[in-house]
């Protein structure tokens, strides 16, 4: 599991929810296309099951059309993306 590709998908989830949330849909766009490059490079280095579960879900939460369920959901797998990437730290 890398820590970094998972916490700068976390920080480009929450910065999606952030930009919807000021109605700045331009910001949104570019970060989820941002979070989707993440996305593919931890898909593509992920051997844990749990977090592949999760970025699957994330993959479906880029793709939809409602801003304010989008928003939402992006908050959620921030968090527990970035739990995920802590957990072991210590």
């Amino acid at each position: 599991m890398d820590k970094l590709l998972l916490q700068s998908l976390s920080s480009d989830l929450k910065r999606i929810t952030l930009s919807i949330q000021r109605n700045s849909l331009d910001s949104a766009s570019r970060f989820n296309k941002e979070a989707k490059s993440w996305l593919k490079q931890s898909l593509e280095k992920s051997n844990d099951s749990s977090v592949r579960k999760i970025l699957e879900k994330v993959s479906i939460v880029l793709d939809q059309k409602d801003d304010i369920k989008k928003a939402e959901d992006c908050l959620m797998y921030s968090v527990l993306l970035q739990n995920r990437s802590l957990k072991d730290e210590y």
